[in-house]
């Protein structure tokens, strides 16, 4: 996770030159933090809690803001992490990603299968992503790439009927784990979101036992509209589980704080680049060690 967040680390590092804080550094801090979303609970809370320390030791000139600021950040992530490790209870286990056109969701299917096949899991890719013209061949590309094993149809395809042949197959051929792409959708398309519905209920008619967890693949570059999103997503369909994207280099890797806080879904994995290795499961403390990598170089 090393420079994940370099924008966000070098401009704290601007901040903290000296090590030591007086009210206009704090006010550089109020706004840093800010502008990274971390949310006002967050914030005040880290900068409330910094000024009180301060005024503790008025006379200390080596005091550590930043570990009361990674100590609020850790508070505030507590319960988020959660392992994704075969084998699993229900086999296949079954991961549907969702979330709007250009978050990552393709990309997040193959190095998430790739994650698992890495620890000696069995996966099964769902290209069930058949109203965008390029998603078979973007997905196939990475199945033939990372060597994963994946269930197609061509362009226009019922998707609910790939879902429902793709766990035939998983089953078939002792898979531990069926990953299902969808189409990019935003939540105010109520066409759409029926078709996720539509999977659910034609998977649990082939299984009524069958184990389905719905995971919202979010871009965190957006910062705070991604916590609105994923409120948004979650009104309208069960989210079990995060996937946060795109924070390579990105300033605003704060907003991971705010979605935890705002709706309390755990964070799988976030993923930092293109590569297959780019993808990391969520750790609290590598999280916020990243935050202030730089600073503590």
């Amino acid at each position: 996770m090393i420079g994940v967040f370099k924008k966000f680390a070098n401009n704290l590092n601007s901040i903290f030159k000296s090590k030591t804080l007086d009210a206009e550094s704090i006010e550089e801090l109020e706004s840093l933090l800010y502008t990274a979303d971390f949310g006002t609970e967050t914030v005040q809370k880290i900068i409330n809690e910094i000024e009180a320390d301060l005024k503790k030791q008025a006379k200390d000139k080596n005091t550590a803001p930043l570990e009361l600021a990674k100590k609020i950040i850790c508070e505030q992530l507590d319960g988020s992490e959660r392992a994704l490790i075969p084998p699993f209870k229900h086999t296949p286990k079954v991961i549907m990603l969702i979330g709007v056109n250009g978050a990552g969701k393709t990309t997040s299917a193959a190095k998430l299968a790739y994650s698992i096949q890495k620890q000696g899991g069995s996966v099964l890719l769902s290209a069930c992503d058949t109203f965008r013209a390029a998603a078979n061949e973007q997905i196939k590309s990475w199945s033939d790439r990372l060597n994963i094993e994946l269930i197609s149809s061509h362009h226009g395809a019922d998707s609910a009927a790939v879902a429902y042949d793709s766990l035939l197959a998983a089953k078939k051929r002792n898979h531990d784990l069926l990953i299902i792409d969808t189409a990019g959708r935003l939540h105010t398309k109520k066409n759409l979101m029926n078709e996720l519905e539509k999977l659910d209920r034609v998977l649990k008619k082939q299984d009524e036992a069958i184990s389905i967890e719905n995971w919202l693949v979010i871009d965190g570059s957006l910062g705070s509209n991604s916590i609105d999103q994923a409120y948004a997503f979650n009104q309208v369909i069960p989210i079990h589980g995060l996937i946060i994207t795109k924070l390579d280099g990105t300033s605003r890797g704060g907003s991971l704080v705010g979605i935890y806080k705002s709706l309390k879904i755990p964070i799988y994995f976030i993923g930092t680049g293109e590569e297959p290795d780019d993808f990391y499961p969520f750790n609290i403390e590598k999280y916020t060690k990243a935050l202030f990598e730089k600073f503590e170089s």
